[in-house]
Formats: C-alpha cells, sequence, structure tokens
C-alpha cells in the first residue's frame, strides 16, 4: 500500500515511469534497497494502479539504444482516492515508520484531519495502557523476572509510542519539531 502511495504522491507532481521513481528512491538515502524496492515492484504497483483506475498510460518515450519507457499519469479517481489511502495509512500505521509515505504526501490533505487520527491513536494506547497497568502488580509465581522484564518493555514502548505521536502533532501543528 505504502509503495502505491508513493506513485501516486509522485504523479500528483508530474508524469513519470517506473524507473525515473526507482532513481528518487535510491537517492540521496537507498530507500529502496532498505525496503526491497525493485524496478519489477514498481511496474507491478504501477500495473496494479491501473487495473484500479488510478493511474493511465499516457504516452511511450523511445530513446535511442534505451528500452522504451511508459510514461503514467494519475487519473481522476486517483486523485480522489488518494486523500483517503493516506488517512487510511495513518489510522492502520502501528508506528511513525508506517507512516512516512503519508507525512511526505500531507500537502494532499488536511493536516487537521491528520491530527485527529493521531490524537485518536494516543487516546487509544492509553486506554490500552490503563488495561495492561491493571495486570501490572499480579505476581507470576514461576515466572518473576519475565513479569518484571515485560513490565519494564511495555512501560518503555507506552512512553515512547506516546512521545513520538506527540512530538509529530506538535510539528504538524506548529511547522517545528519541539527540540528545536
Amino acid at each position: 500500500m505504502s509503495v502505491q502511495l508513493f506513485i501516486l504522491g509522485q504523479l500528483m507532481e508530474s508524469d513519470t515511469y517506473p524507473y525515473e521513481l526507482k532513481k528518487k528512491l535510491s537517492e540521496p538515502i537507498p530507500l529502496d534497497r532498505f525496503g526491497g524496492i525493485t524496478e519489477s515492484k514498481l511496474y507491478y504497483h504501477f500495473e496494479s494502479l491501473e487495473k484500479k483506475g488510478y493511474v493511465a498510460r499516457t504516452e511511450v518515450v523511445k530513446e535511442e539504444n534505451r528500452p522504451d519507457k511508459q510514461l503514467f499519469r494519475i487519473t481522476e479517481q486517483g486523485r480522489h482516492s488518494l486523500p483517503k489511502q493516506i488517512y487510511s495509512l495513518f489510522e492502520k500505521s502501528e508506528d511513525i515508520q508506517g507512516m512516512i509515505v503519508g507525512l511526505a504526501n500531507l500537502h494532499h490533505v488536511d493536516t487537521d484531519q491528520v491530527i485527529a487520527i493521531l490524537q485518536k491513536k494516543i487516546d487509544k494506547i492509553n486506554t490500552d495502557w490503563q488495561e495492561i497497568t491493571q495486570y501490572r502488580n499480579h505476581p507470576i509465581d514461576s515466572v518473576e523476572e519475565l513479569r518484571l522484564f515485560l513490565d519494564s518493555y511495555l512501560v518503555s514502548d507506552h512512553e515512547h509510542k506516546i512521545a513520538w505521536l506527540e512530538n509529530l502533532i506538535h510539528w504538524l501543528k506548529t511547522g517545528g519539531y519541539p527540540n528545536e
């Protein structure tokens, strides 16, 4: 899903072809390599988006001594679908890492709606945390060390998730990172 969001976001800016996007993903940080994105996977996602009616082939670019390039353009249906998919990405993502493509496409959505989604995530994490804390002081006879380890992990994980979601909300509201 995030690869297709990346493609649609790029096509909102200009028509392009898969190889060009592969180059964008590899410079200056090799995100393609870290994410296992190959040129063939990009072609697969372009074709999938084309079947959904979100993109269309516009022309074939022919260059001497080079393979033909299929140039793609986003359709009206794709333009209409992109914001919904971005909101869905924010709703489904478990952490900030899962939101990166959505964050890169914030200019296509209502930031206040994204903030509301993130605030709901914080509220859910806190509700889940309250439920978990009810069990923190229950000793488990044979695995007390495991309980202590998991308790420490859960506290740290909870604090980490909340802190980064709050930092993200602050950044979205003010346009500046909280530690600036």
